[in-house]
């Protein structure tokens, strides 16, 4: 999952990144309403969490002008504002929850997965090409009926390919979708957890479902495992 945190305090938004981020959630940060605009019409993003209390344009004229340009992103608005007539303002403008500061990240957290899970695009829990199988909700991972542990990066990279499956994902497309915007994206690290994958999802079945594709980047294919679960063939 991927989340816009618009938040002009900067101390709280790292926060929040970073406790996203350990949660096992992607998360970039715009400071100011402005940035809010382009960054989530230029990227996908299945929550923005937006401040009201902006620089510039408020977080009430920001959730106005993301859905004046066709934004259908589930949008959560933090403020310290806890007037009825603020709430109202907020949902009028086309915001789908609103919460208070100061406030749990627990419930933070529970409120921005249970938007997601109402987001633009229905998304099935269970994710299959050919016989592996992603669980996106337990994080659980299977080829056949064999279960595969996977780190939470390799879960990232691997929802990537299997959204998209047979199409060929260059680096920067890889980076675009696993990695949050911070991250220095001239480095081999994809090539490094494409690795990872294949050592796990691929080797120990005797399958190649992972292909690089020369001069242009990594493509996922649907194949089937010989291997059962009792490690057989």
């Amino acid at each position: 999952m991927r989340v816009l945190v618009v938040e002009d305090e900067v101390k709280l938004a790292s926060l929040i990144r970073k406790a996203l981020k350990e949660d096992g959630l992607l998360a970039d940060v715009a400071i100011r309403g402005e940035d809010a605009l382009w960054m989530a019409t230029s990227s996908p993003y299945d929550v923005v969490v937006l401040d009201v209390n902006l620089p510039g344009i408020d977080g009430f004229e920001t959730c106005r002008r993301l859905r004046a340009q066709g934004v259908r992103t589930p949008i959560l608005m933090l403020t310290a504002r806890d007037a009825v007539e603020d709430r109202i303002t907020g949902l009028d403008t086309g915001a789908d929850d609103y919460m208070l500061k100061p406030f749990d990240f627990g419930e933070l957290f529970a409120r921005i997965r249970a938007l997601s899970r109402r987001g633009p695009v229905e998304r099935g829990t269970v994710i299959e090409v050919g016989d592996l199988t992603l669980d996106t909700g337990s994080h659980v991972v299977s080829r056949g009926n064999v279960d595969i542990p996977l780190s939470v990066k390799e879960l990232q990279l691997l929802e990537v390919f299997m959204r998209h499956p047979g199409r060929v994902l260059s680096r920067y497309d890889l980076l675009e979708h696993a990695w949050d915007g911070g991250y220095e994206n001239r480095s081999n690290v994809v090539d490094v957890y494409v690795r990872y994958l294949r050592e796990k999802i691929d080797r120990p079945f005797g399958v190649e479902s992972i292909e690089t594709v020369r001069g242009a980047g990594y493509r996922l294919r649907p194949v089937a495992s010989a291997i059962k679960s009792n490690g057989r063939a």
